[in-house]
């Protein structure tokens, strides 16, 4: 239960920096609105991390969490912002991606 907590706040941490990104490209209102998703997103991540951190150890949790986080962001990146796909990036991705696997079933 607590990996899925875990991934699901990755996933909010992917959501707080897309915001981000939004947020700089828009001004007034929208601008506000993007903000407003981030710090939303932003609180979300943070519980979710700090729940699945009452069984699982801190430097796994918080390796994972800021993984999955900055594997999301750099496909959001590419998807939406328009962000270059070349090989080195992608490759380096999928070792972060592989990283993060590995994390999972070394840990108890």
């Amino acid at each position: 239960m607590h990996w899925i907590l875990l991934i699901l706040g990755g996933l909010f941490e992917t959501a707080f920096a897309s915001c981000l990104g939004k947020a700089k490209e828009t001004t007034g209102t929208t601008a506000t609105l993007w903000m407003a998703g981030f710090f939303v997103s932003l609180s979300i991540s943070m519980f979710l991390l700090y729940k699945a951190t009452q069984t699982l150890p801190i430097g796994t949790a918080y390796a994972v969490w800021t993984g999955i986080g900055a594997v999301g962001t750099v496909i959001v990146g590419i998807i939406f912002f328009k962000e270059p796909a070349d090989f080195w990036r992608l490759f380096f991705i999928t070792t972060l991606v592989a990283s993060i696997v590995g994390l999972r079933y070394v840990s108890e």
